[in-house]
């Protein structure tokens, strides 16, 4: 069977990735793609919307048959047409898809154009995805991480092929939660995903295939103070040891900001307000 492969981060796998991930269905579709964006490599600001592990699930999904995961730091120095070399030995590949912005060769001195005209000299098809615009405004990763950022789970998931969400494993807390009437589940927020604003959201909870209505509180618990960012969560209409499984967080709204309450009463009565905001909605 012939190759097909897709080039590109696809951090977040939105809709204009969709469209470069269209691969032809004759062929062994393969997504050549990286850990983490370049640009955040040599920034050491890493802000993913999905880590490797949630990316490389949804690429599969979307009919990708293999995700191969380049080592920037091995291919950084290579030139446009060294790394034109290394795609051609590596995949031999018949059908080659990029963004119109997608750029290659140490600093970035290929671009689409050069993609191009080495698959015309190859005998390679090629296609190359023009810009994608929803509402007038450009898709794109830093724009989806902005309105996360603000709070705009609707805005964010209307341009990805998933609701933007989390998975992470239980793991054991304090319990104070059950002691005042309102018991959590605690979870490391995973490393490397793009900060939300410290505070509570309205969440849905996923486990067992069954989905919970939730509120998750995303910070440091400045009241009981941690070390790690925590996303601690508490389960509406559910009951039950959920230590060492994997949950799925998806935010759906930003109710409040992250505050440290001066009593246990004070916290007891802004949870029994939080529970009654995500059960009107």
């Amino acid at each position: 069977m012939k190759n097909a492969i897709a080039l590109g981060t696809f951090d977040g796998v939105h809709i204009g990735h969709k469209a470069v991930l269209n691969l032809p269905d004759d062929c062994f579709k393969i997504a050549v793609t990286f850990k983490f964006p370049p640009k955040s490599v040599f920034s050491g600001e890493i802000e993913l919307i999905t880590d490797l592990e949630e990316k490389c699930r949804i690429l599969k999904k979307l009919g990708i048959d293999e995700v191969f995961v380049l080592d920037f730091l091995e291919v950084k120095d290579l030139s446009g047409d060294e790394f034109l070399k290394f795609l051609k030995e590596k995949f031999n590949p018949s059908f080659i898809s990029c963004g119109y912005d997608y750029r290659f060769g140490k600093g970035g001195e290929f671009s689409a154009k050069d993609l191009k005209a080495f698959c015309e000299k190859e005998g390679i098809e090629f296609r190359e995805t023009p810009e994608v615009s929803l509402g007038g405004e450009k898709v794109s990763s830093t724009s989806i991480r902005e309105m996360l950022k603000t709070g705009d789970f609707t805005g964010a998931n209307r341009l990805l092929s998933e609701d933007f969400s989390f998975e992470a494993e239980v793991i054991s807390g304090d319990k104070r939660g059950r002691t005042i009437g309102f018991p959590t589940v605690n979870q490391i927020y995973p490393e490397n995903l793009l900060k939300l604003e410290f505070g509570v959201y309205e969440t849905r909870v996923s486990f067992d295939n069954k989905i919970y209505k939730g509120i998750t509180n995303i910070g440091i618990r400045p009241t009981f103070k941690s070390d790690f960012i925590i996303s601690e969560t508490y389960i509406d209409n559910f009951s039950g040891d959920l230590y060492g499984k994997k949950l799925r967080i998806t935010p759906r709204k930003f109710i409040r900001k992250e505050v440290k309450f001066s009593s246990i009463e004070e916290l007891k009565k802004q949870i029994d307000l939080d529970l009654m905001n995500i059960k009107e909605s």
